[in-house]
Formats: structure tokens, sequence, C-alpha cells
């Protein structure tokens, strides 16, 4: 072995061992099926409009009830994404995908949780049918002006702000998040195939409508829609990755062969081997390559190979130690990209970590990572180690999942949970005079069980704050990579 291979092992072994040193530090027992309980269970609490009859967070009542009338359609329903009251089509339908993939994958590993994972996507792709109703005439992408909610703290049950109704079509196109939904219709499609055949024909055929518009009228959503998307989910990425994440979950639905020559095709035109290590709402990369190499483990798609070097590619810049690694690691090991909301870089990463171990472990492969050999097992070992840090083994022993374990964050960044319930405050709390409960040192008193907040610092330091929203707000795409996670984990604990 030559002498640089000999230090890469090293440095990988020695930072298995800090991780393992510092796990038995602060390790806990953790109940997984319980956490994924209540992960699934903080979607209830993102819910718009209006609420079923089994609803199970009591303290949220209906809201939004006119989305939509002021273009004359029907844009009730759908989830909120993160501390406030706008519904982003972007980072819901990325939501909705991950958490029909996390179906697919390890829906066996759900048991009784999977009936409540089947009604969170399916609360999420409804609404995603009623906003692509009209393609390719107009897809409606947003609804709430962000401006004029942002300036208010107020419950969603109480809105009064505009509820202004946004959309793309052929003149101003949004190829970005119209891939996004169609990538979301076809992978729930899959998700339903043996559970509702008819609804998974509907989400089928609208999957593969949508991605025919984002196909032709190719332009980022965030050129034309600035001002309502900018600078809250502007697409900085470009919509590229998007065409490519579409196309490849439309072939996974279908086994079109249109669809594998259309990858084939426009590989090197859309860009597939850039950012190999980024994913979450605004970057593909590393998923779409995930997603793909499994055909190419699998040994039926030998000219998509490429995706599979890159998806390799990802493993090795992850890895700790080795060559040249893009991501940092906390002094607590956890994973930390610059931005906000860190948390979400956290669960996405390790989803991809855990879908690929699983697909190197059933086609007997692994990664050769310079010196090292990545195998499905270690990659299993990081992932958990993820997991297992958001759930409490950290510095400062909390867990960042509200409702898991006998301390987190109780000052989470959210207007609902903040603000006192209409069962306990039935009169209006208007848009200002909500601002007092945002200020307030007192914990919230609605508990959003299950919502995992954007977490702690690079030092492992967490301000348990309203104002600090990058540490504090919690995201519908930071829990949906988790809830593969944690039903994964919650059978090989």
């Amino acid at each position: 072995m030559a002498k640089n291979s000999t230090f890469s092992l090293l440095v990988v072994l020695f930072f298995f061992s800090l991780l393992s040193l510092s796990s038995l530090c602060f390790a806990q027992q953790h109940n997984y099926m319980d956490a994924l309980r209540k992960s699934l269970l903080f979607f209830e609490g993102q819910r718009s409009g209006k609420l079923p009859a089994d609803q199970r967070l009591r303290w949220r009542r209906d809201s939004a009830l006119r989305d939509g009338h002021s273009v004359g359609r029907d844009l009730t329903g759908g989830y909120y994404d993160a501390g406030d009251n706008i519904k982003f089509g972007f980072p819901m339908a990325f939501s909705v995908t991950l958490l029909s993939w996390s179906v697919i994958d390890f829906g066996r590993n759900m048991r009784g949780e999977l009936s409540h994972a089947l009604k969170t996507v399916r609360w999420g792709t409804d609404y995603l049918l009623k906003a692509t109703a009209e393609v390719p005439n107009v897809m409606y992408v947003q609804v709430g002006d962000p401006y004029s909610d942002h300036n208010c703290w107020e419950r969603p049950e109480d809105m009064d702000t505009s509820r202004s109704v946004y959309a793309i079509d052929r003149n101003h196109p949004g190829s970005d998040v119209a891939g996004e939904t169609a990538a979301a219709l076809a992978a729930a499609s899959i998700v339903f195939r043996s559970r509702d055949r008819a609804y998974s024909r509907l989400l089928l055929s609208r999957a593969v409508k949508v991605f025919e518009f984002a196909d032709k009228y190719r332009g980022a959503y965030s050129s034309s829609l600035k001002r309502a998307v900018c600078p809250f989910y502007c697409d900085n990425n470009g919509y590229q990755d998007e065409l490519l994440w579409g196309a490849a979950w439309l072939h996974k639905a279908t086994r079109r062969r249109r669809y594998r020559e259309y990858i084939v095709r426009n590989e090197v035109i859309l860009r597939a081997g850039d950012t190999i290590n980024e994913f979450g709402w605004d970057n593909k990369h590393a998923g779409i390559n995930v997603l793909i190499s499994k055909e190419v483990l699998m040994g039926r798609a030998e000219d998509l190979r490429s995706f599979k070097n890159n998806a390799d590619d990802f493993i090795c810049s992850v890895i700790p130690g080795v060559a040249h690694p893009q991501v940092q690691y906390s002094p607590g090991g956890l994973i930390f990209k610059a931005g906000g909301s860190n948390m979400q870089h956290v669960t996405s990463l390790s989803f991809l970590l855990l879908a690929y171990s699983n697909y190197l472990s059933h086609s007997n492969h692994q990664v050769p990572c310079g010196g090292i050999v990545a195998s499905s097992a270690l990659l299993k070992q990081f992932a958990k180690r993820q997991v297992n840090y958001i759930l409490g083994d950290n510095p400062i022993r909390m867990s960042y999942m509200v409702g898991y374990g006998p301390r987190y964050p109780q000052r989470i960044h959210h207007r609902g949970s903040s603000l006192p319930s209409v069962h306990v405050h039935p009169a209006h709390i208007g848009c200002k005079a909500g601002s007092r409960y945002f200020l307030s040192p007192n914990p919230n008193p609605n508990k959003l069980v299950g919502a995992v907040v954007g977490g702690p610092n690079v030092t492992d330091a967490f301000p348990d704050s309203r104002p600090y929203f990058q540490e504090s707000e919690p995201t519908t795409y930071i829990n949906a990579p988790l809830v593969g996670l944690l039903a994964y984990f919650s059978a090989h604990p």
C-alpha cells in the first residue's frame, strides 16, 4: 500500500474511533420507532387547509381555506414549509419526493407507522395535483406573499396577510419547480402503485405532463418570479438538475426507454457531474447519481455508469479524511455546511449514504476511496452516527427533535407553536400583536412534536431562541429524509 494511502486509512480510522469514543461519552439507547412516529406527526402540524377528523396535533385548526380564490381555483391544502405561513411549491415538492423515496426504500421497516407515512405523502400529492391541473397552460407554485407574511407573527388560523397566487407558464417558465414536482408525482405513483392503482395512474400521468412542460419551456422560476421567491427559495443552482431528477424518477416509475435515453443524451448538457456532494431542495446532483446508480449496480444500465462513478465520488467526498474533504464536521461529529438550516444537509446527505449503502450491499459492491474501501457497513455506521447526534448523542446532550428525549428545543422559530392556540385563545391575534410572543423568553405553548430544527453551529453550540431562525426553525425538508433513516434504524438498531 502506498504511503499516502496508508495515511488516508489511518485518518479515517482515527476519525471513526473519535466518533465511537464521543458516542460512548453521551450515548443513549434510542427508540427509533418513537422518533419515526414523531417525525411523521410533525407534518400534521404543518398542514394547511381543512384538517381531517383524524388530525392528531389537536392545537392546530383549519387555515387558509380561501387559497386560490383570487384566481378561481381551489388551492387549499398542502404544507407550510417551515415556521411561516407560506406555501412554497419548490421545497414542498422536494419534501414529497423524499417522503416517497423513504417509503419506497424503507416502507417495509415502518410497521405501524406506514399508514401515517402514506397519509403524509398523499396530503402533499393531493395539493400538487391541484396546483398542476392546468398544465401546460399554467402551474401554481406558491400561495402567499412572503414579504407581508414575514412582516407578521401570527397563527395560520388568523392569517390576514395577502394570499397572492404565483404561477409559471409558457412565457414565465420554471423548469426547476416543475421538474421537482414531476419527480414528486412520479415517486409517489410508485408508493401507491400496489395500494391505490387509480390514484397511482393519475399521479403518473400528471407527472408526465408536468415534466414535458418543464422540459419544453426551459428557465428558472426565480427569474420569472424573482420578487416572490427570492431570497426565500431562490434557485441558485439552476434548473438543469431538476430536469435530470424528474427524468430519473419517471424512468424509475415507468421503465420507458425514452426517459433513459433522455438522461444519457442530456447528462453533459444538464451537468450531472456538478457539485457531487450537494443534495437538497435546490440541488439534486448527489441524489440523481445515487438514484440512477442502483440500475448500474444491478447490472442493468452500463450506459449510465458515469452516474455510478459520480455517486462513488460523492461517497468519498463525504467520508472524513479521504482525499480533499468538501464537508466540514463539528467537534461532535456533525456534518456541517455553510449557510442556514444545517440539519437539511445532515438528513439529506445521510439519507443518500444509507440508500447507497443498501444498493451496494444488495449488489455486493464497495467504494474505493484512495487508500480505503468504503463498505456498506461503514456508510450505515456513518449515517447512524448523524441520526444519533440529532436525537441527543452530542456534546450538549440536546435532542434536536421536539418532544423526543428529556431535553429538546423549547423556543422554536414557528408561529403556530409559539402563539397560544385557538382553543386556549379563541380571539383573533393580529399581525403585530404576536410580536410579544416572538420576543418572549418563555417556552412555546404548543409542542410541535417531531419538528427537527436547523440545529447547532459548527462548534456544536445551540441558541434555543426564536430570533435565531437559522438554528431554531424546523422545515419539512429536514424531516422528510429523516423519515427513511429512522424507519431503517428502527428495524436495524
